[in-house]
């Protein structure tokens, strides 16, 4: 896969609910593995922007399938841990509003109000049942990722267009006009 086979809004398909995965073979594995490719490609071809993860149903797979990049500090490493069958059990904390950015929205970014703290569990790749606790912006990624999964995308969470911003060549920020702001916040 590459970044052409990453789908967006207003694609309906962003706006189903993912299968959950019943039994991790081969052919998820593969899965998980285009995935990762798509998203290193995405952000290689973007000077301001990297790619911290992506569901499966953003390359037009609905499975409950998402990947995660294992370090958000080191735009070169491009490795990724996968988590299937994602679920928050506990959020925790005062919600914060912060910008997010998402490869199916393209060069759109909105403040949108996430948890600081979430307990995850899912399935590993050897299908094993595992459980996390993310803080911070790891915390957000996986809210973002899950939200995927349930047929959500962050402009979704946002209702004020003035919480919109499109982000130039110049990795700098600018509201979006009311019209295009309007249609951005609007279901696809």
């Amino acid at each position: 896969m590459t970044a052409k086979d990453i789908i967006t809004i207003p694609n309906p398909m962003l706006r189903e609910r993912s299968q959950r995965i019943g039994h991790v073979d081969a052919e998820i594995r593969e899965l998980a593995e285009s995935m990762i490719k798509a998203a290193v490609d995405w952000e290689n071809g973007r000077e301001h922007e990297f790619s911290a993860a992506l569901a499966a149903v953003q390359v037009a797979q609905p499975y409950r399938v998402i990947v995660v990049r294992d370090d958000f500090e080191n735009k070169a490493n491009n490795t990724f841990s996968v988590y299937i069958n994602p679920e928050i059990v506990k959020a925790e904390g005062e919600p914060e509003e912060e910008l997010e950015g998402c490869l199916s929205v393209t060069d759109i970014y909105g403040s949108v109000l996430r948890y600081p703290k979430v307990k995850i569990k899912a399935l590993n790749l050897d299908g094993q049942a595992i459980r996390l606790t993310a803080h911070g912006f790891l915390a957000r990624v996986f809210q973002h990722e899950i939200d995927h999964t349930n047929g959500m995308v962050f402009v979704d969470r946002i209702d004020d267009p003035k919480k919109l911003f499109r982000l130039g060549e110049d990795g700098q920020f600018t509201g979006l006009p009311a019209e295009e702001a309007k249609i951005a916040l609007t279901r696809g």
